[in-house]
This record gives structure tokens, sequence and C-alpha cells, in this order.
């Protein structure tokens, strides 16, 4: 994705607003006040807060498939399977804004456009999962009573709700700690039982 360095500072700065403000604080007035812009200053740059938010999907969705990417390289299952929710985790506590992205539905239902994007993330995250529990299970790693399918329902929601116990908690929990563990209590869970 072609983004200019302006383009995501209002994009970082949307995601910040979003947070402490919540979706009705998010309009262009306040995303210029937030920034120190006129309102002009962005629609410079974007036509509209819905492009805004379609643009923090698009970019937040190729930084999920970098970080996948990253994390799939060694060949060892346990390890690229702890690396990528340490490197995701990693990600959203350098930039907690984002984090709001991924849970906020007035998000989705703001325009059919944004739920589509939210969508797309979504499905890109359970396809990455699910292609390194498919990885496990033709290794024999990870148990095949359940299809990968069924295995990602799990985990992702249990990642997600690490992340929001994080949000709720103002940003001030142990994020790392905790999906540190939920990962080694889910492998330990899906781990192939030979006895």
């Amino acid at each position: 994705m072609n983004i200019k360095p302006r383009q995501l500072e209002i994009i970082e700065a949307t995601g910040k607003l979003l947070t402490t403000s919540g979706l009705n604080g998010l309009t262009i007035k306040n995303l210029a006040l937030e920034m120190n812009f006129s309102e002009s200053a962005i629609y410079r740059h974007f036509s509209s807060k819905e492009e805004i938010i379609i643009t923090l999907l698009k970019y937040l969705n190729e930084t999920v498939n970098k970080i996948f990417k990253e994390s799939s390289a060694s060949g060892d299952f346990e390890k690229d399977f702890t690396a990528l929710f340490r490197k995701l985790t990693t990600y959203f506590m350098e930039n907690p804004f984002y984090v709001v992205a991924v849970f906020s539905e007035g998000l989705m239902n703001e325009s059919a456009r944004i739920g589509e994007r939210i969508l797309q993330l979504m499905n890109n995250l359970t396809k990455h999962v699910r292609t390194i529990i498919g990885e496990g299970q033709k290794k024999g790693l990870i148990t095949r009573s359940l299809t990968s399918e069924q295995i990602v329902e799990i985990i992702i929601p249990a990642f997600r709700h690490q992340l929001f116990r994080w949000k709720i908690s103002n940003f001030e929990s142990d994020v790392a700690q905790s999906i540190e563990s939920l990962a080694g209590s889910l492998l330990l869970l899906l781990k192939e039982r030979t006895d």
C-alpha cells in the first residue's frame, strides 16, 4: 500500500481519537483539532472520514500480513506459533490505537465499506492462523480431532479477549505476559496426544 507520511499521521491520529473519544467523537473537526491542522488540510489527503477509516483498516491488514510472513520462517511449529502472537502483541503494544479498529462494533456498522474492510481483516487473520494450525496438524503436533477451522474459532477469540482486557484496563495490564501465557496454554491444549 502506498501511503504517504502525512496520511499515516492522520490515520494514527484517527486511531488515537477513536480510542479516547469513540466513534461519535471521530469527526473531521475533532481530528483537525487533535492534529493542530485545518479541516481543509485533512481533506487534501482524504475525501471523507470513511476514507480515513478504510485506509486505517487497509494499513492494519497489510501490517498483519507482514507480521505473519515474518513469523512463519523457522519451520519450528511451536516457535512460529508463539512468535506470531508475540509479534502481533508487540505491534499492538507499540500502536494501541489500532486495537480499537479490531473491537469497535460501532465502527463495523458505520458503513458497508468499513464493515467489509473489518471482515476482510478478520478473514485474513483467520486464514493465516488456519495455515499455521494446518502445518502443525500435518506434522502430527496438533490434534486432528478438530479441524483447523474449529481450532481457529478458539484461538482468535481467545487472543481478542486478551487484547480487550488490555484495552479496558486502559492499556495498563501486562498484555505481553497474558498473550505469552495464552499461547503456551493453547499449545498445551492442542498438542496431539500419543498416550
